[in-house]
């Protein structure tokens, strides 16, 4: 028989024994037989060089047709069929090796059986290559070492039989590909989270019996190899790994369902059953609550502060129809099911126990059958709701399905006087010269977003409030949207104080009533809505709006005449209000008029030692993508607002 024969039959045989096998368990074998064949040193990086040389070769002998001589004369067709030139780590010194020591030089560390370090006199390329570096070149000349400081992003150290990586590796956090394959390693320390922009890590053919849970956090990741290994078992934290695309645990003595879930669903399948494994664990400390002590308040303050202090509590309790298994693919389904959160969201507010509840995301259904009952009978709360504007032309089923901002506050210390929902789309087809803009016709009136506002009477003291619960569009590309919206909602507010406060005046007469200003306003500290709301102005050539047609709008800028400050000015640790895995920062407020309250408490950040351990919300402990905002504030005596600040709106 001859070898072609031979051979034919093998791979006839090895096709006929695969043909039972699933599609996800087929390709599972194909990657641990590519695996078994990387074990040389530097084996990936050897053939990225390679090919990277490749294409230079080609690209050269395609573009230098007729400089040939020119090119050899001058030595820079030699400079460009160079090997892989030396990399230096980002910020100028050497990379660490696995052993901790500097990786420059023609040196290499290399592991023998008694875990000791022996040097070879590897050349240069060869080290080079370990680094995943090809030279780039301009003009047909090879830059220099120190030029590619920071385009690194790669390391070898397969095949090098290395028993411990030193803990310095894990500084580079900047790496995507990690390759730690055939070596002698028998534990991964649990510090490899910080690497959070890998995108493969290959562990293959080493010594593993266990691999750390914290791997779990490292959610870039989407090649994990770890063919031929000891392991037994796989952390259930590695289902928070929702990017994960190729999981290889072929070779391992791992025991039922993994296999199977392997075979039949593949790495999906295994990372959704470890996912929905992962135990509740501990949970947070309690957020801490920060005594504040307002620079105003005191000697300085404006009239006279009441005795009572009024608590407000913001909250995006993310509904039911946006907490998607595909939004939210790092949350166990348990932990993102409707039933288990809305109780969690209950128990926050209960504990919370605050005056005034401004909620958003509140499906109109979950809000009528459940927590306005539950709110009334275990907290005497009563409330208002109002849905986007998408639910006009709704029916009733439909409607109760929409979400939309809920007002609560506490029946036995306020009387609702007045209500009304904004509808950014409905004003702004009620002001002809907003219809006139061409950018408010294409971007502002094709979101839903509305402010529930509600006029509130102290039962004790009589003091007004005006209560704005918003929630402004999401959307990072649409800064100006969000900007017009809040313009509009000051606007509105204004006009509405002013029509309540002759249906109800006050006693004395013309006493302003306090603001609060609650909302996910889907705008961080450093965007135009928080300038404006902060210091009553934006100008015209802000960036936000200034490439946008909003004229006349916006012409001599936006302003409004109140002094707001957000109840959390002071405090500069509260890290974020939305935490997922592709986002962290502080989008929820709670503003207050400074001539009629002082804030006097806040409720502080998340645990950081948790966070640390969290790959984002919402999870067992936090129902929420969001957290609950809390302030004590305390009324003074309300005057009227005073000072060069006036309404610039263009009302006709």
């Amino acid at each position: 028989m001859s070898q072609h024969t031979a051979g034919s039959l093998a791979n006839a045989a090895s096709i006929s024994a695969m043909a039972g096998l699933s599609p996800h368990y087929q390709k599972q074998l194909e990657l641990a037989q590519q695996a078994r064949l990387s074990s040389s040193p530097h084996h990936h990086a050897r053939q990225h060089a390679t090919a990277a040389r490749a294409s230079i070769l080609a690209n050269a002998n395609g573009s230098a047709s007729g400089l040939n001589g020119n090119l050899a004369g001058s030595g820079l067709l030699a400079a460009s069929t160079s090997s892989a030139i030396a990399i230096t780590a980002p910020g100028g010194g050497p990379a660490a090796n696995a052993n901790g020591n500097n990786a420059a030089g023609n040196g290499t560390g290399n592991g023998n059986a008694n875990g000791n370090t022996t040097t070879t006199n590897n050349n240069a390329e060869n080290m080079n290559e370990s680094r995943m570096s090809v030279a780039s070149h301009t003009n047909g000349s090879a830059q220099q070492p120190s030029e590619r400081a920071s385009g690194w992003t790669s390391i070898d150290m397969g095949g090098m039989l290395i028993h411990n990586i030193s803990k310095e590796l894990f500084r580079y956090t900047f790496l995507t590909h990690l390759y730690l394959n055939h070596n002698n390693l028998i534990s991964i320390p649990s510090e490899i989270s910080k690497l959070c922009q890998l995108a493969l890590l290959n562990l293959s053919g080493n010594k593993l019996s266990s691999i750390p849970a914290e791997l779990g956090l490292v959610v870039s990741l989407k090649e994990l190899l770890l063919f031929d290994n000891e392991l037994t078992f796989l952390p259930p934290e590695l289902g928070q790994l929702y990017q994960l695309e190729t999981l290889g645990i072929e070779g391992n003595p791992l025991g039922e369902p993994i296999p199977s879930l392997l075979q039949k669903d593949g790495t999906v399948g295994v990372i959704t059953y470890l996912r929905d494994m992962c135990p509740i664990g501990n949970p947070p400390a309690d957020r801490e609550w920060v005594v504040l002590e307002d620079e105003t308040y005191g000697a300085n303050a404006i009239g006279r502060p009441f005795d009572e202090t009024c608590t407000v509590m913001c909250y995006n309790t993310l509904c039911e129809k946006y907490a998607s298994p595909q939004a939210y693919a790092y949350t166990p389904s348990w932990a993102l099911a409707w039933d288990y959160r809305k109780d969690l969201i209950l128990q926050d507010i209960l504990n919370y126990n605050a005056d005034i509840v401004c909620l958003q995301e509140m499906e109109i259904g979950q809000f009528e059958d459940f927590f306005r009952e539950q709110l009334s009978q275990l907290a005497e709360y009563d409330g208002v709701i109002y849905p986007k504007s998408r639910a006009r032309t709704m029916p009733e089923f439909e409607r109760r399905q929409v979400d939309g901002c809920a007002t609560l506050y506490k029946a036995n210390k306020f009387k609702l006087l007045e209500k009304h929902n904004i509808e950014f789309q409905q004003v702004v087809t009620q002001r002809p010269e907003l219809r006139q803009c061409e950018d408010v016709l294409n971007r502002v009136m094709v979101k839903d977003n509305i402010a529930v506002v509600t006029f509130l009477e102290h039962k004790t003291t009589g003091m007004r409030y005006m209560v704005v619960n918003a929630h402004l569009h999401w959307d990072p590309a649409y800064s100006d949207v969000k900007l017009i919206q809040t313009a509009l909602m000051i606007e509105e507010m204004d006009r509405l104080m002013s029509v309540w406060l002759k249906v109800h005046p006050t006693d004395p007469p013309n006493q302003v009533p306090a603001i609060l200003l609650c909302g996910d306003l889907n705008s961080l500290p450093d965007s135009g809505v928080f300038e404006f709301l902060s210091r009553g102005q934006v100008s015209a050539d802000h960036d936000d709006i200034r490439d946008f047609k909003y004229k006349p709008f916006t012409d001599g800028g936006l302003s409004h005449k109140h002094a707001l400050k957000s109840a959390y000015a002071q405090i500069e640790d509260l890290g974020f209000t939305n935490f997922t895995p592709t986002f962290r920062g502080i989008i929820d407020y709670i503003w207050f008029s400074t001539n009629t309250f002082t804030v006097t408490g806040v409720l502080s950040h998340v645990d950081k030692e948790y966070v640390g351990r969290t790959v984002g919300f919402p999870n067992a402990h936090h129902p929420s993508d969001h957290i609950p905002l809390v302030a004590s504030l305390r009324p003074r005596q309300p005057v009227a607002p005073s000072g060069p600040r006036k309404v610039n709106f263009n009302n006709k």
